[in-house]
């Protein structure tokens, strides 16, 4: 079995590759041309007006950060880059030139702790006395109508098609049980946890949600559904119980939303831009808020560094990656410790924000990566956790010996716990006919094997290494965030939290975003609060992509016909995507899940 699912992982993999190098190839011949064509790259100028009207587009979602591959950021087509959209926000709110801002929501894959760092930077703007219009197609085609209209209830006005749909129906989670399948094709999960509530493999092992995940999986929804319906309330005016039972109630149509104060006009996107312009004065024009940002001057670097490191995606063994085929972005061990340890390294660095956005992965990754974190606590050098939309397993292990911890009040994040085993196919074989046979040196030289059940002794040595692993996770929860046994184990067992939750249990200090963990850093630092500081990216390295794009253009290429390519490519990795995580999982080292989350697929 593991053979065939190998042969269908490099299947797989050929499809990517030969779309790739179509790619690839497409950029090399448009690199020759240039050395045989009069060819000069004139960087795009902006000119701001002085009435101006910035759109948002959110079509393309949003990214913690961009690949430095220009092929796999080709692929991402309009995606915003999550923290350059909250700086961009924030310099128009002083602009005097920028009058107000309208967006086109509806679309796009959010994540739920995304929405509410846009939600806090569209209050930010408004606050400046500028106005703030959102519209959307519809609440729920083509998008999460729920988290769409909890972003979009941050602006003043929202305005939706009369064709629309309006399900804003609230938070659901669900995910396929295999058990019943493996059964089937004599598949044996042979898999154990630490503790009841660790549920990143029960899919493999189960029929159905277990009992206590299902207790803690209902715990995390109804939070995260307290969270929409508080915060849609209090911007819409009207009561908690009212906006609950308005999402108990929904789908509603068009008109039914606006009387009951949830829409403030239906109409189309002309209309909706004609209502902005007037809003804004006579002589608005529109700019992009992509355009505002590449006309903005850019800062000189001045005051004291605070360092940004990225801990994106599963926790590996490896290198940091960011896959243009399948979208898969990974955690490298050695990238990040390496960050964090020449951050530390750097005399002009006077604290460290590590934002993380991660469902963990490697146990033994996610220890290199915690170490570099303790040694700059154990240097003096403040360390402060953002988490993004989950940080959770491993990717909370990795946060746990931070000087502060920042989380977005839905953030997913805990599992404080540990899983290991591995999916024995013996009965498979047995059914195809195929007899596994071999020799070996060591007792326990096949303990990993998919063809071997684990013997008495190697099912002792699982328990042994599952106790170990969760007392040293437990054990470093304690230390890093002073919390005795009993608060530990409470908030354990591998149970997930949102960040609201979390901190009420100890396990994150603030709520909020990057705003809130770069003030915490700069307070870490002794710096005062008005003091400018210079937020600089490590790693600081050129990807070769980059470098030849760059040399040969002198900036990125805005080429539609290479974009097209690309973005065809990576709708076809999307929909692989599935199927290769699958496989990964399958016949990958089953080691390398020991700090994992249980994924979670939310819809609405």
């Amino acid at each position: 079995m593991r053979i065939i699912l190998f042969l269908l992982k490099c299947l797989l993999g050929l499809f990517a590759s030969i779309g790739f190098l179509l790619v690839a190839a497409v950029v090399v011949l448009a690199v020759l041309a240039s050395q045989y064509e009069p060819f000069e790259w004139e960087p795009r100028e902006v000119t701001v007006p002085d009435s101006t009207v910035l759109t948002l587009d959110l079509a393309s979602g949003v990214t913690e950060a961009l690949p430095d591959n220009p092929l796999a950021r080709a692929s991402l087509g309009g995606v915003l880059v999550l923290r350059e959209t909250l700086d961009t926000l924030e310099a128009a709110g002083r602009d005097p030139r920028i009058k107000g801002l309208v967006a086109r929501l509806g679309r796009g894959g959010l994540g739920f702790a995304d929405v509410q760092e846009l939600r806090g930077a569209i209050r930010r703007f408004r606050e400046t006395g500028k106005f703030a219009l959102g519209f959307a197609e519809s609440f729920g085609e083509g998008g999460d109508g729920t988290l769409h209209y909890y972003l979009a209830s941050a602006f003043d006005t929202v305005w939706m098609q009369p064709s629309g749909d309006f399900d804003v129906t609230g938070i659901s989670l669900e995910s396929p049980y295999l058990r019943g399948s493996f059964d089937l094709l004599g598949l044996k999960p042979q898999f154990d946890q630490r503790e009841e509530y660790k549920g990143a493999m029960n899919q493999l092992t189960d029929r159905e949600l277990p009992a206590p995940q299902r207790e803690n999986l209902q715990r995390l929804v109804d939070s995260w559904l307290g969270q929409i319906t508080r915060g849609i309330a209090e911007d819409r005016n009207l009561e908690s119980a009212q906006v609950r039972g308005l999402i108990d109630r929904a789908p509603h149509l068009p008109s039914e939303a606006q009387a009951n104060g949830m829409i403030d006009e239906l109409g189309y996107w002309d209309e909706a831009n004609d209502a902005a312009l007037d809003a804004a004065g006579d002589d608005a024009e529109f700019l992009s808020l992509e355009d505002y940002a590449a006309a903005r001057e850019a800062p000189e670097p001045n005051g004291p560094v605070i360092a940004l490191v990225h801990g994106l995606g599963p926790v590996v063994l490896d290198g940091s990656e960011n896959d243009p085929v399948f979208g898969q972005v990974v955690m490298g061990s050695d990238t990040v410790s390496e960050a964090l340890a020449d951050a530390v390294a750097d005399e002009e660095v006077a604290a460290i924000v590590f934002r993380v956005d991660s469902p963990g992965g490697s146990y033994v990754a996610s220890d290199v990566i915690w170490r570099e974190v303790q040694n700059a606590r154990d240097q003096d050098v403040p360390v402060i956790v953002s988490m993004g939309n989950v940080a959770a397993s491993g990717g909370y292990f990795v946060a746990a010996p931070a000087h502060k911890i920042v989380a977005q009040p839905g953030t997913v994040t805990g599992s404080i716990g540990v899983v290991s085993g591995k999916l024995v196919m013996t009965g498979l074989w047995d059914k195809l006919g195929v007899n596994w046979d071999g020799v070996q040196a060591g007792d326990n030289a096949d303990i990993w094997s998919a063809n071997r059940r684990f013997s008495q002794e190697g099912w002792n040595h699982l328990q042994r290494f599952l106790d170990s692993a969760y007392e040293d996770f437990t054990n470093k929860v304690a230390e890093g965030r002073g919390l005795d046994q009993a608060q530990t184990l409470k908030a354990a067992k591998g149970q997930v939290w949102t960040g609201e939750d979390a901190r009420e249990m100890g396990l994150v200090d603030a709520l909020g975003g990057y705003r809130e963990a770069i003030d915490l850093a700069r307070a870490a630092a002794g710096l005062p609060e008005d003091q400018e500081v210079e937020i600089r990216r490590f790693p600081m390295v050129r990807d070769p992509w980059e470098a030849l794009f760059e040399d040969a253009f002198g900036s990125a290429v805005d080429s539609p016909a290479i974009g097209a390519l690309a973005r065809g490519l990576a709708r076809l990795g999307r929909t692989l995507a599935p199927i290769a995580k699958s496989l990964d999982l399958l016949t990958g080292d089953p080691r390398s899940q020991r700090l994992r989350a249980p994924e979670l697929r939310m819809g609405s």
